[in-house]
């Protein structure tokens, strides 16, 4: 039997099991629209908008639109983790992934850049690798000068 957890508008959180799930008297009206009965009262359901990645969705339930969040097992344990599926980047400074020459340098302090955007180039065993910004962001400091040799995870750039 698979568990869930629920909330609804982040105020009522409960459980639901595979079982409840399968007890229900719901009919398909279309593929996100449903009829359902519960406890002799009819509800019309129909699914609005989802967020596969942070598992939830809209749901119309008699003309009253409720946000849910569903969560299983699994879920929480990844998310105690630390490694929650869809969370954003927030990584705050850029170091030297191996030994090399600092070639160029695509960006000055205070800029804003884009996720992917080129920071800098490192020339490291005869090759030049261009060092792309993991997340939006400005950049608060710059560590290094075109032309210097830098080693391995020495810092190049901070982010704000």
């Amino acid at each position: 039997m698979t568990k869930f957890k629920a909330s609804v508008n982040n105020a009522d959180h409960f459980e639901i099991s595979s079982e409840n799930i399968q007890s229900l008297d719901a009919v398909s009206i279309h593929e996100k629209a449903f009829h359902v009965l519960k406890g002799n009262q009819s509800y019309k359901a129909e699914i609005v908008t989802t967020d596969f990645h942070n598992k939830t969705y809209s749901v119309n339930v008699n003309n009253t639109l409720y946000t849910v969040a569903i969560t299983n097992d699994l879920d929480q344990l990844i998310k105690d983790m630390g490694f929650e599926v869809g969370a954003s980047k927030h990584v705050n400074d850029i170091k030297a992934p191996m030994p090399g020459l600092i070639l160029d340098i695509n960006v000055s302090e205070g800029q804003e850049v884009k996720e992917d955007d080129s920071l800098l180039i490192l020339e490291a065993m005869k090759m030049e690798n261009v060092l792309t910004s993991p997340r939006d962001g400005v950049i608060k400091s710059i560590s290094v000068q075109k032309g210097d040799a830098v080693d391995k995870n020495q810092l190049l750039i901070e982010f704000e």
